[in-house]
């Protein structure tokens, strides 16, 4: 009967240990999925905003029809991306065309005074802080995710049940991102 009885407390233990870990998991999993679509949410909004940036900075730098284009191109990238991995990419790929941008509209003064031009920077550039602050929530949350399941005993509960690592918002793969731009006429 007392072994009975040592059996039964230990297999509930078990199962609460295993129901708290699971719902534990649950949870900073569904906090990564908020995160990035905190992230999302800024991005929509960098999307919107550049159409009208490039349309403002078209009438004045004629000639810097290539660096319109890869800002248009990367805008399209980003936002027909079809996981987390490709916007990652996508959206490093836009930053740096937009710091082009902004590169070439210092080369002239009368955009760099043109009233809807600045407006429109001054979106951007708070857009830009949001989304670096959203990017860097979205990480603390998947380092918070990827420790609870590389700890153990989590790893163990976390493996049978299918919870895997998340990638990190970051600047890898695309060395040209970490460098300054330079703009030469």
């Amino acid at each position: 009967m007392i072994g009975l009885t040592i059996l039964g407390v230990i297999v509930v233990l078990l199962a609460v240990f295993l129901i708290s870990v699971y719902n534990s998991l649950v949870q900073l999993r569904q906090r990564v999925q908020n995160a990035w679509a905190q992230v999302d949410v800024q991005l929509k909004r960098r999307y919107d905003l550049i159409p009208n940036l490039v349309g403002a900075v078209k009438g004045y730098a004629q000639h810097e029809k290539s660096t319109l284009e890869s800002v248009t191109q990367a805008r399209n990238m980003a936002m027909n991306a079809k996981n987390i991995q490709e916007q990652m990419q996508a959206e490093n790929m836009l930053t740096g065309a937009l710091r082009s941008l902004f590169a070439v509209a210092e080369a002239y003064p009368e955009l760099k005074a043109n009233a809807n031009f600045m407006q429109l920077q001054a979106e951007l550039t708070d857009t830009e802080s949001k989304i670096a602050f959203a990017r860097q929530f979205y990480n603390d949350t998947v380092q918070k995710f990827n420790t609870k399941i590389e700890l153990f005993p989590t790893n163990l509960v976390a493996g049978m049940l299918g919870f895997a690592m998340v990638d990190y918002f970051n600047l890898q793969g695309e060395p040209d991102a970490r460098q300054a731009v330079k703009v030469e006429f």
